[in-house]
């Protein structure tokens, strides 16, 4: 037990130290905000899969179609919840309409369908695979007392919120919040959907990023 605390602190840290060198305006951009992002995804993966002895278990996929279908049905749904978010945030606050468009200055660099390659077949699905199945399902088994898996939703969305505030991008760190409360409550409520979430995590970067930009 004391072995795999330690493995998840060292996955944890190095993902700080990669978002960190993502956004903060120290490093950003360089040598390019897409190639760090796919990078880092490849890294932390790497360390998650390496890091899960039962790694079998958690890549194993049941009913494709079903779980395919409820991705693209969470995808679109959050892209929703971010839609009439982006409104009211609008209407409430000075700030965050520039904020999203700085979010949306990322996409220079490389050409949209590269960028949408990139989030579906490898940033997305790696973020889904390492914050929900290897950081919050390897939290839910470390952490004692009661309601264990309930803690581990809210440590990893905490996390995966706060590992974004280099940007120091208000809605940046918020959305990552929201989406990772989504996220993670589902994976807490059924963990054998983790693959729905992989394809709803890949499809909604897309869907923000390039095809519906909010």
């Amino acid at each position: 037990m004391r072995r795999c605390r330690a493995r998840l602190a060292l996955a944890v840290a190095v993902a700080a130290v990669l978002w960190f060198y993502m956004f903060s305006p120290w490093t950003k951009g360089w040598p390019n905000f897409w190639v760090v992002m796919a990078c880092s995804a490849t890294i932390l993966t790497t360390l998650g899969l390496a890091f899960t002895p039962d790694r079998e278990v958690l890549l194993k996929v049941k009913n494709p179609a079903r779980q395919i279908l409820a991705g693209v049905v969470i995808a679109f749904a959050l892209w929703g919840v971010f839609w009439i978010g982006d409104k009211v945030s609008a209407w409430m606050f000075a700030f965050a309409r520039p904020e999203v468009d700085l979010v949306y200055s990322m996409k220079r660099g490389l050409p949209p369908w590269l960028i949408a390659a990139l989030l579906l077949f490898l940033i997305g699905p790696a973020e889904e695979l390492f914050w929900r199945g290897y950081v919050q399902r390897t939290l839910g088994r470390i952490l004692g007392g009661e309601r264990p898996e309930d803690k581990a939703l809210v440590i990893t969305a905490l996390v995966y919120a706060l590992v974004h505030i280099w940007s120091f991008n208000f809605m940046l760190i918020m959305a990552a919040l929201v989406a990772g409360c989504v996220w993670g409550l589902i994976y807490r409520l059924r963990p054998n959907m983790l693959p729905a979430l992989i394809v709803s995590h890949a499809l909604w970067d897309v869907l923000v990023f390039i095809i519906l930009p909010i």
